[in-house]
């Protein structure tokens, strides 16, 4: 009897290991994954010069927005559904769009406004008053720095981040670009990642860091904006490095199934072709209708949508950007503004007990259900009346981590199935398209899963089709 105790007790606490094991968001990385869609603000030299990436040897008085204006920026932002803005600080070229004291080659060295312009102060206090939150890509790469490739520029660096969280902070999000090429000396520089990392951690707990590899938030593994239709916010970090050392692309795209550590994945892409402003691509912009589809591939795969809106030379969005932003904010009001299984209670089977609940739709991500790890389970949803639909968005309750790993959908009409879509991972959010149908009842069984799946809701709707790609 000793010996089945003992027995009892080591599976239960092999069992309560195993569990605490499965990743989880912190409570930062939760926040960031219900921003959804903010913009990316690519802005400096090369605006001026027509190139994407400048060489560190620009005349720093081509910078000079006539009419910079980040509260326009803001505005727009707010009108496009965005909840915040990243800004590019420091690109390759090492010009800084505020006046630091460890470099020559900043704002403040130009005659744009007599030498006294900041950029980041403008925007930093725009997002603020207008309720925004305000981010920094910083990249580590400084084609200009006459100490980049010796272990100085790395101390160099650091200091230049506290430059960026004592006068402009709270920064949200910091991005680190991994990319890595000569300085003016010909050198290449070996980044101390940890270094960079801890320097964050303790100045600024709540920032999420961004790079290929986090720690906090990855890279989508492309620059077209697209999430893999598998998407685990959870990944394999052991051996890499942000940059050349970085994953392939493809497991940034999808994660990895029963990863170490919660990374999930931002979808970065420009409105325009290129990142930075160039006239001759201003008939180039993206359409609303194009940027829509690109929310349905990567918020609709439980990512973050990352858009890039280059200022122009004047130092304010082009109208036509602003124009395809304000349609794809309306189009992603009108297609999710009715949902079709609002109130309606569903049926929830977990294992041999069937109950009733209102926990998944009653459009709060906080309330869910959590069932049994190896039970069957499946959600029933009985619609009251027949109702015309081609799309449905399903959400996990991410305090429990990422768990389903394989479901199957089921729309049913009198009793008749009539469509069955199956897939792999949800996540924070799964936005499903299909052929418009008539429909009285929808079920969504879990077939496989990590841990005990919890799912915090299901809508749908009624949208237009020819927004997007089936």
């Amino acid at each position: 009897m000793k010996r089945w105790i003992i027995f009892v007790f080591f599976v239960l606490s092999s069992l309560s290991s195993l569990i605490a094991q499965i990743p989880k968001p912190t409570i930062h990385q939760k926040q960031w994954h219900e921003m959804e869609f903010y913009l990316f603000v690519h802005f400096g030299p090369n605006t001026f010069t027509d190139v994407e990436w400048g060489h560190g040897d620009e005349d720093k008085n081509l910078f000079n927005p006539t009419a910079l204006d980040c509260n326009q920026w803001c505005r727009t932002a707010i009108s496009a559904g965005a909840k915040g803005i990243i800004i590019t600080a420091k690109h390759h070229d090492g010009f800084c769009l505020w006046p630091s004291k460890y470099s020559s080659h900043t704002v403040a060295a130009s005659t744009w406004r007599s030498g006294k312009g900041d950029v980041l102060k403008d925007l930093s206090q725009a997002c603020k008053a207008h309720g925004l939150k305000f981010g920094i890509y910083i990249s580590p790469w400084d084609r200009n720095h006459p100490t980049y490739g010796t272990e100085e520029y790395n101390n160099v660096f650091v200091k230049m981040m506290e430059e960026l969280f004592d006068s402009y902070g709270p920064i949200w999000e910091l991005w680190w670009d991994g990319a890595n090429g000569e300085g003016p000396n010909g050198k290449k520089q070996i980044y101390d990642w940890n270094k960079f990392k801890s320097f964050v951690r303790k100045k600024s707990p709540s920032t999420v860091i961004f790079s290929d590899v986090g720690p906090d938030i990855r890279w989508v593994g492309n620059e077209s904006g697209i999430a893999g239709t598998t998407n685990w916010n959870t990944l394999n970090t052991d051996g890499f490095t942000p940059g050349l050392g970085g994953p392939p692309a493809h497991v940034l795209n999808e994660g990895n199934r029963g990863g170490k550590e919660w990374i999930p994945a931002e979808c970065d892409v420009s409105i325009r072709p290129g990142w930075f402003y160039h006239s001759a691509e201003d008939d180039k912009v993206k359409s609303d209708t194009t940027l829509f589809e690109l929310y349905l591939k990567s918020v609709g795969r439980g990512s973050n949508l990352l858009l890039n809106v280059p200022p122009d030379r004047r130092g304010l969005f082009h109208y036509n950007d602003s124009m395809a932003l304000v349609g794809f904010k309306n189009l992603i009001d009108l297609s999710f503004k009715y949902d079709l299984l609002a109130g309606v209670s569903a049926y929830i089977q977990d294992g041999k007990k069937i109950f009733q609940s209102s926990s998944i739709t009653d459009a709060d991500i906080e309330s869910a259900e959590v069932m049994n790890q190896k039970k069957k389970r499946s959600i029933n949803i009985n619609i009251s009346n027949v109702v015309e639909m081609n799309c449905i968005a399903i959400s996990e309750n991410l305090d429990e981590g990422q768990g389903i790993a394989k479901w199957e959908l089921k729309l049913f009409l009198h009793d008749r199935k009539i469509k069955s879509i199956k897939g792999t991972t949800i996540g924070r959010k799964r936005i499903l398209n299909f052929p418009t149908a008539k429909v009285d009842s929808v079920t969504l069984n879990i077939l496989e899963s990590i841990g005990s799946p919890s799912i915090s809701g299901i809508s749908a709707y009624k949208i237009n089709l020819g927004l997007t790609k089936l």
